[in-house]
């Protein structure tokens, strides 16, 4: 399996962009369409060419019409095809609106990758320029009327016309499912346990302090403000060892750096000249991409963020759902759970003579954890059930900690939800259930781990 670490020694300027290159794409509700369009134009001169002899067996499955009522047929396919494609749309921004306003503005992104929403609408678009484009040729001949015009290519149009058909239907069934909450948190957890899987890093991972930048440390400015959306260390691995300095990357995945602010901070040791900064600048650009927006490519913490908006908002008073915060804390714990089995922290990496020579900040389990559960935490401290179902999201993730500083981490945790929670909880009958499951999950995570099950 490979992972962004696996290998030191892929080149990675081109990588850099073209994963930039693809990740665009998959999120441009044009670039699809587009292609179709393309498509639909040279099929549709391709099959005007074909001719099927007169009384064939192929014959019998072919329009059967004049060419007066081929450019009617074309004219009638291309009217309702702009009528579906602005119901698709017009449903598409419905959609849209109701993610924003209802669950978070964050998964807007999702609805606009969604693959089946790009196909049904490439299949529209295609539909409706095959037949729009087959007026210029049906029944006309030199700027004269003819009766001859490509039987198969009208019957082709017929044919994408009821395949249009059936996929408004299907559209209309994948768009009232992929609003539902339950599929939206679905699609979410899933994207974050494929980042945890692929993309975190697993060579020079520890939770040892980064080192200190000396005071004769030289920065390297980011190239343009915005996120810091994948870091891919290789060039900059091999720029530092040519060099011999020592790069520290000053922000992780998913956090905002200005344009001109110190991006990378190199040194030698002993302090020496400056480096060569031309070169490790221009490594520095291949390693490093910096977008608009936040993307989960390598960023874990932007799914978490994701699915704790919706618990947050279900909260808000403007919503008062305090199920659907429910079943987000049910699916940030499914992640945690993944992510307290793997070894978190920042990447140490080090050239073939084992001296340290990039250093990249990373997110630990302390960090995912108050993520996950701090502002739920403080917008549903005086909601018993939401306050158990974090008590058992805690409980659950101790159980999968790979250490004991990890459990550690899990019962100051549970401890901040107790305190919180008797708070905030008006009724002491309600705090009394909230305080026997907390002293119950401390017990279970504070005694002997020579009894706990292995996982």
């Amino acid at each position: 399996m490979r992972t962004r670490s696996a290998t030191l020694s892929e080149g990675g300027g081109g990588r850099v962009r073209r994963d930039a290159a693809n990740e665009y794409l998959r999120g441009a509700l044009w670039a699809m369409p587009s292609l179709a369009v393309v498509i639909a134009l040279i099929a549709g001169s391709g099959l005007s060419y074909v001719e099927v002899r007169p009384g064939s067996w192929r014959d019998r499955f072919l329009f059967q019409g004049t060419a007066d009522d081929a450019r009617t047929l074309l004219i009638a396919v291309t009217s309702t095809m702009a009528t579906v494609i602005a119901l698709v749309l017009g449903l598409t921004v419905v959609a849209l609106q109701l993610a924003s306003t209802q669950f978070s503005p964050r998964l807007l992104r999702n609805f606009l990758r969604d693959r089946v929403n790009q196909f049904v609408l490439s299949v529209f678009v295609a539909t409706f320029v095959y037949s729009s484009a087959g007026l210029y040729t049906v029944g006309v001949k030199a700027g004269e009327r003819t009766d001859e015009y490509p039987r198969l290519a009208v019957t082709v149009a017929l044919v994408l016309l009821f395949v249009s058909l059936l996929m408004l239907v299907f559209f209309v069934h994948h768009l009232t499912h992929s609003i539902q909450i339950d599929e939206v948190m679905r699609r979410v957890e899933r994207k974050t346990l494929q980042v945890i899987d692929r993309d975190l890093p697993t060579v020079g991972v520890t939770t040892d302090p980064r080192p200190v930048p000396p005071e004769w440390a030289v920065d390297i400015p980011a190239y343009r403000s915005g996120y810091v959306q994948t870091i891919h260390p290789e060039a900059l691995v091999a720029a530092a060892a040519a060099t011999g300095v020592t790069a520290s990357v000053t922000r992780m995945v998913g956090e905002h750096v200005i344009a001109g602010s110190a991006l990378v901070r190199v040194w030698q040791d002993p302090p020496g000249p400056p480096p060569a900064l031309d070169r490790l600048a221009a490594a520095a650009r291949d390693a490093i991409r910096i977008g608009f927006e936040r993307t989960a490519e390598q960023d874990v913490a932007f799914g978490v963020r994701q699915i704790a908006d919706i618990a947050v908002k279900a909260l808000s008073a403007a919503i008062n759902d305090p199920y659907t915060s429910i079943q987000a804390i049910e699916h940030l714990s499914v992640v945690l759970a993944a992510l307290a089995k793997r070894e978190l922290g920042s990447q140490f990496l080090r050239d073939q003579a084992g001296a340290l020579r990039v250093v990249v900040p990373g997110r630990d389990l302390e960090y995912y954890l108050d993520l996950a559960c701090g502002q739920v935490r403080r917008y549903g401290k005086s909601e018993p059930r939401v306050v158990r179902a974090q008590l058992r999201l805690l409980h659950s993730t101790g159980l999968f900690c790979r250490d004991v500083d990890g459990r550690r981490l899990v019962v100051e945790q549970v401890k901040l939800l107790t305190a919180d929670a008797e708070r905030g909880i008006v009724q002491p009958a309600d705090f009394v259930a909230v305080r026997d499951h907390a002293d119950l999950v401390l017990g279970d995570l504070t005694k002997d781990q020579a009894a706990r099950p292995a996982y």
